[in-house]
């Protein structure tokens, strides 16, 4: 396997053994979740709930402010309980919408769009926006302004990053054992509303499995390529990707769309399938939850807005002292004071360090 990669870098310890056999499994439902406003760069959110307002799953909740904003979804169905300032993944305090549980677990119908690939890329485009999906690698860019490129910037390669370069993370990596086929229709619908002819998987050498997976699954598809890239940070950055798997250069201050790409994460990719077949809102992802003092690391399909705390107990909670908290990854997640913050649509890991690890970070 001739691997790719790009110049520089650095080689720190994976340290994806604590979570990488633990398959997706569903997180029962939270008895509250915390919606933030801001899960995204561009304008907050504007909420369209009040307190004391009842809603299920999938609801609507807040509209996005102008074209670089989406709109958030309640994710459990109950009470709106509060409006107010809590602690975000970035350790900041932010404006959200707390959603008390009813139990009932209703949700907004969907729909199951047999072909849905016949959908015009406008039709799709629609679906995406109101869907409320951004970027779910770390930087939360609106997806439908991402897909929306001025006429003089065609796209012709769109890149699915497969790369997961941050230590300890696996939830791209389950998610691609997992959900390899709607992976790949996902990158097909995102293909198709820019009109590029060709299509990319990055994957970094420590998941062959999954390579193999995608291998299979593209074969046949003339104008998909998986690339297997070499063990190097951060390959997963955007302009690093973009040179390993096609040697074109991103001008210093310039976006993808300068050299006629549009790079998305793989659970990016799912999440527009999911939003363009069923109409789903993005509601859920997988994050994973991860360290040496974590009893059991997993990876969770959990509601957006679930607290990090609800996170660690159903994982057995912790088996040693906790030194370092961190939402993310450890190369470019946030230190945390406590486990008290809601995930969010880019809250792609909770790694927790013991004491003796911690002090080797400081």
């Amino acid at each position: 396997m001739r691997l790719k990669t790009f110049p520089g870098g650095i080689h720190p310890h994976d340290e994806k053994h604590y979570s990488k056999s633990a398959p997706i499994s569903d997180f029962p439902t939270p008895q509250r979740v915390i919606i933030h406003l801001s899960q995204h760069i561009g304008g907050p959110s504007t909420p369209i709930v009040q307190v004391g307002d009842e809603v299920i799953k999938g609801q609507k909740i807040a509209e996005p402010a102008g074209f670089v904003s989406i709109p958030q979804h309640a994710s459990i169905s109950g009470k709106v309980s509060k409006i107010a300032k809590f602690m975000h993944p970035t350790g900041t305090l932010s404006t959200a919408i707390e959603i008390t549980s009813d139990g009932s677990d209703k949700m907004v119908e969907l729909t199951d769009e047999q072909n849905y690939m016949d959908l015009s890329p406008a039709q799709m485009k629609e679906r995406i926006s109101e869907a409320g999906i951004c970027g779910m690698g770390g930087a939360g860019f609106p997806t439908i302004v991402k897909l929306s490129p001025p006429e003089d910037k065609p796209i012709d390669v769109v890149i699915l990053n497969g790369v997961e370069c941050e230590p300890f993370l696996t939830s791209d990596y389950r998610l691609m054992l997992e959900h390899a086929a709607e992976i790949i229709s996902g990158l097909k619908l995102i293909m198709k509303v820019v009109n590029a002819r060709k299509g990319i998987i990055g994957i970094e050498a420590n998941k062959p499995d999954a390579i193999t997976l995608m291998e299979k699954l593209c074969a046949a598809e003339k104008n998909l390529e998986v690339v297997a890239l070499k063990l190097q940070y951060p390959q997963g950055a955007e302009k690093q990707l973009i040179y390993a798997a096609t040697r074109r250069k991103v001008p210093a201050g310039g976006l993808p769309m300068a050299v006629g790409v549009v790079v998305q994460n793989v659970g990016t990719a799912f999440a527009i399938y999911e939003a363009i077949r069923y109409k789903k809102p993005l509601i859920d992802r997988i994050i994973s939850v991860t360290g040496s003092p974590v009893a059991k690391p997993m990876n969770l399909r959990a509601p957006i807005g679930t607290l990090y705390s609800d996170l660690v107990q159903h994982c057995g909670g912790t088996k040693e002292p906790v030194g370092k908290i961190i939402s993310g990854g450890p190369m470019m997640g946030f230190s945390l004071p406590s486990l008290e913050a809601a995930m969010t649509k880019g809250s792609s890991g909770l790694v927790l360090f013991g004491e003796k690890a911690a002090k080797s970070l400081a």
